[in-house]
């Protein structure tokens, strides 16, 4: 049986059905700004990796699309309301806590992979939403009704077609991809500029005719401002309208770059993204407030039959399925402003770019994936299915092939991730399968198909070699098992919050919305900063280099802040103070890590001759930086070790020694630091003279301690204890000597 209080709920349908009616419409404004931050990608990845335009151009193209396109469209799919589950089997109350379960589990989900940076499928997220919102809703009403069973409650049939074609569009997306790009090299070639000179106003009129059937029947296919009689029209005379599109786009283009001398593949790279957000706006991003729409016809449908004397809670939602879903007007134009305000000032969708342009680009310097060993078989087999062609293939061929595919020199080079013909490549291309796809009726993922045009297209254009083959196609593989855990974590946890919501009563509902709620302020405005930045440090700027060294002296002086407190903390016997100090030790040696990957290694990358010395300089320090680390954790964490197996801790005398130690180190640093941040480097030679005679002093420690080292269990291990301390802080000491003469040389070059 339903819990009691909902229908004491239901005779007050204005204090309940109402608040979750505005409680989707709060997260439907989510799902816009979450949807349209992952779903950038798709349509300002080509832009950007090309350089057609700054991102604000580039982003306020695809505004004006988005704008268009949410306008243009009544935008709202048939599986919101009945493409996955059956309408009237599912009451009113039933369906609404269904739509806010949806939203719940679909806002939360999108966050984390934006969070994550990694692509998604709004459709796909959408679709499992629904299925396993309606699956838990389906158990809660057949619990209720003996006679039925959760079958009944889904359309299984268009979902297994829905899903079944958006995954074939994967294998399908990147082979063509990969072969429109081949194609299209072996034509041009990387030096493209010769052959764009003759067959421009061909390739323009190819791709302008592309777009604009794109833009027309996917992007426009249910506009209002196009009458019946036109889309008829439209799909009777498609053929000659393709054919004089083409030939007024080619005469267009040749005009343009003849008589005007215009960039025509610029232009037709930021028409293709016009297109695409028109499309996006139009068709997927819009799925976000289709939820609520379908949520808007059910409260319209049960305030009539509420009006009637009816008990709304148990109406059956039969009408739904028949009932035309629209928006207004001014819907949609706010659902297109708020689009266009996330691409503008969502940082989470300019993350999300720069995973798939990373993917594409010939040198990205850190790769954004590491190896694994599906990545690892599939280059090992395709190598072996390369070196054959090669053996078959005829000297001739091979040449004429290896010269159209000869990569740029680096003065060639422009510094864009790759050029303006795959740009035009991917947009293209990915429109034109998306034309097929909805002139035949097959439901796809867009998402899908512009990811794997592009991987497509990296592949042939060799931005792919052999030494980031491996991480590409892990990336590849992330990103399409993103899409999998994606299909099930949504059915999952809206599976999970539905159920939640039914049986919790209004108490499941309201814990469900606030975690929603909690987890969306917490990702938006306390995440932590980007860790994994890559940051090139300028080698000709000698502030920013000199900033590079003041950074490893401050890195230095902690390091021996935290030796200094270990000491301390051992002689005090103090775990927990030396579990903290591992703790700091491990971070500091995780810090010079990154610092090196993301900071150091991309800098050194194509240095000029003349900075070649100084990036040599900045190398060594980094590398000396994490000797010294290593060293103090090996001495924290032997010390750790000590005390956490309660072992005895360091005698009299061995404390006596390290203390003596520990303060002839402290006072060399302090001075030897502020020296180098303060450029005053006067005196510094004789503390670094005098600094070398500790070398001697560790030497004759060591020397008297073997000589007096007890020979009972405890002596024993304060023994190997205390000359483990004594042989690594020897190491640091000299490693951090030579960091400080290192730097010293990077100030005065």
């Amino acid at each position: 049986m339903r819990p009691a209080s909902w229908y004491d709920f239901a005779e007050r349908m204005e204090t309940l059905y109402y608040v979750m009616y505005g409680v989707i419409l709060v997260l439907s404004l989510f799902g816009l700004i979450v949807g349209v931050s992952n779903d950038a990608c798709n349509f300002l990845n080509s832009s950007l990796g090309c350089r057609a335009g700054t991102y604000r151009l580039v982003a306020a193209v695809a505004g004006a699309g988005v704008i268009m396109g949410a306008a243009f469209s009544s935008g709202m799919m048939e599986v919101a309301r009945s493409g996955v589950f059956v309408p009237g089997m599912f009451s009113f109350h039933e369906l609404m806590v269904l739509f806010m379960a949806v939203m719940v589990a679909n806002v939360i989900l999108l966050d984390i992979f934006n969070t994550l940076g990694l692509p998604t499928s709004t459709t796909v997220a959408l679709i499992f939403a629904l299925l396993g919102s309606a699956m838990g809703m389906a158990m809660y009403s057949a619990s209720c009704n003996e006679s039925a069973s959760v079958i009944e409650y889904i359309n299984a049939g268009n979902t297994t077609t829905i899903v079944a074609a958006i995954f074939c569009s994967v294998a399908i997306a990147f082979v063509v991809g990969t072969v429109v790009m081949w194609i299209s090299r072996l034509i041009f070639s990387f030096r493209y500029q010769h052959t764009y000179r003759y067959l421009g106003p061909l390739w323009c009129g190819a791709a302008f005719t592309s777009i604009s059937y794109f833009a027309i029947f996917k992007g426009l296919k249910t506009s209002p401002i196009l009458s019946p009689e036109t889309h008829a029209y439209l799909d009777a005379n498609v053929s000659i309208l393709v054919l004089a599109a083409f030939v007024g786009w080619t005469l267009l283009g040749a005009l343009g770059q003849y008589v005007f001398r215009l960039n025509t593949l610029r232009y037709t790279v930021l028409a293709g993204t016009f297109a695409l957000a028109l499309s996006f706006a139009g068709n997927d991003l819009v799925n976000f407030i289709g939820i609520f729409m379908a949520s808007d016809t059910c409260l319209d449908l049960a305030a009539q039959a509420a009006a009637q004397g009816v008990h709304v809670a148990d109406m059956k939602m039969g009408a739904l399925a028949n009932q035309e879903v629209k928006a207004e007007m001014w819907q949609l134009i706010t659902a297109g402003v708020i689009m266009v305000a996330a691409l503008f000032f969502s940082k989470k969708a300019r993350k999300v770019t720069e995973t798939e342009i990373k993917l594409s680009a010939a040198n990205t310097g850190k790769e954004r994936f590491g190896s694994s060993q599906p990545a690892r078989l599939l280059v090992r087999y395709t190598l072996n299915v390369v070196r054959f062609v090669q053996r078959i293939t005829p000297a001739p061929v091979a040449e004429f092939v290896g010269r159209r595919f000869e990569p740029l020199r680096p003065e060639e080079e422009t510094g864009a991730n790759y050029d303006m013909l795959r740009g035009s490549v991917n947009l293209t291309t990915a429109a034109f399968l998306i034309c097929i796809a909805t002139s035949w009726e097959m439901p796809l993922s867009t998402t899908y198909v512009t990811f794997m045009v592009a991987m497509g297209s990296s592949l042939a254009d060799r931005a792919w070699g052999r030494d980031s083959a491996v991480y590409r196609i892990t990336g590849v593989l992330a990103v399409v098992g993103g899409w999998f855990i994606t299909a099930f974590a949504a059915c999952t946890l809206a599976f999970g919050v539905a159920l939640v919501m039914a049986y919790g009563s209004i108490w499941g509902i309201v814990v469900m919305v606030a975690l929603a709620i909690v987890l969306l302020i917490r990702s938006t405005f306390f995440r932590n900063s980007d860790s994994n930045e890559v940051k090139i440090l300028n080698l000709r700027n000698r502030s920013a280099v000199r900033d590079f060294g003041t950074a490893a002296a401050g890195r230095l002086g902690r390091m021996v802040g935290i030796y200094n407190a270990m000491v301390q903390a051992l002689l005090k016997e103090d775990r927990d103070a030396l579990k903290r100090l591992r703790k700091k030790a491990r971070s500091m040696k995780r810090d010079i890590a990154l610092v090196s990957e993301n900071e150091v290694m991309p800098s050194l990358v194509n240095v000029p001759k003349e900075y070649a010395e100084q990036g040599q300089r900045i190398y060594r320090i980094t590398e000396i930086s994490a000797n010294v680390c290593e060293c103090l954790l090996a001495a924290v964490k032997a010390a750790f070790n000590h005390i956490d197996n309660q072992h005895v801790g360091l005698n009299e005398r061995q404390g006596k020694d390290l203390l003596a130690l520990t303060g002839k180190i402290s006072r060399f640093y302090p001075s030897l630091t502020d020296k180098l941040k303060t450029g005053d480097y006067a005196g510094i030679d004789s503390l670094l003279e005098s600094a070398d005679t500790l070398g001697n002093e560790f030497a004759e420690y060591i020397k008297t301690h073997l000589m007096q080292t007890d020979q009972d269990a405890a002596g024993m291990r304060n023994g190997i204890l205390y000359l483990t301390l004594l042989n690594e802080t020897r190491a640091m000491t000299d490693q951090a000597f030579a960091l400080i003469r290192c730097t010293k040389e990077l100030f005065e070059y």
